[in-house]
């Protein structure tokens, strides 16, 4: 990350401005004219930026449906009690739960922005220096690990509402019953579905976040405002 700037000695030369000035004639490095304020505000305005393209592409129908990298899948519980009712034909029931935990997933993923953009806002410049030589996913996997516990803690009745508004809870009480109701299959199930839809639902918004910074990063045609174009060229 940020090697083409000079990596971990331009790290040591962190000031108001970034590099000594290029002596007469000497041609200039990018990074020279580049303050602490520069790559802190680069830095915000590139997961600011990726925020908006992570919410566009997750809200959008089959956003996560159809994208097998985020798809939420049923939990392992859930998957054994379908294949039991297929055997019964009703397997019908775990597909169509299924689908409405994702399309849950989608209506909820654009109320997750102003969530992020607050925690975006106190991301300090120390922070900004410890991610100077991570990875292109750094400053993501950062603010994954900063704010998950309270972001779920937000997240979650925004999703709740939207699982029960699509369906969701209705779907699995029914294939709670009708599991319950045959003998043969087993005992009832118990599952705290809203908990893992949120934490899916998060994982997946956080894992395209990581894909639009690289994109940021290593992409000229992704720096979409002079900012991103300064700082990341």
């Amino acid at each position: 990350m940020f090697d083409q700037w000079g990596g971990s000695d331009a790290l040591e030369k962190i000031g108001g401005v970034i590099l000594q000035p290029a002596e007469k004639g000497e041609a200039k490095s990018p990074l020279s004219l580049l303050s602490n304020s520069d790559i802190r505000d680069g830095l915000k305005e590139a997961l600011a930026v990726g925020l908006d393209r992570t919410v566009s592409t997750t809200s959008k129908e089959d956003g996560f449906w159809k994208a097998p990298e985020i798809q939420i899948p049923l939990p392992r519980k859930l998957q054994s009690a379908t294949k039991a009712l297929e055997s019964v034909g009703l397997g019908h029931l775990g597909s169509d739960l299924h689908l409405r935990m994702n399309r849950a997933a989608e209506k909820a993923a654009p109320l997750a922005k102003p969530i992020f953009l607050k925690a975006l806002k106190a991301m300090t410049i120390e922070d900004v220096k410890r991610l100077w030589k991570g990875p292109d996913d750094a400053a993501t996997r950062y603010f994954s690990e900063k704010t998950s516990a309270d972001l779920t803690t937000s997240f979650r009745p925004i999703v709740a509402e939207e699982m029960n508004r699509m369906g969701v809870v209705s779907s699995y009480n029914q294939l709670k019953t009708k599991y319950a109701s045959i003998p043969f299959l087993g005992s009832a199930i118990q599952y705290d579905l809203e908990s893992y839809v949120t934490t899916q639902a998060l994982k997946g918004l956080f894992h395209i976040l990581a894909s639009e910074e690289q994109k940021i990063r290593k992409d000229p045609v992704a720096r979409t405002t002079d900012l991103l174009k300064k700082v990341f060229q």
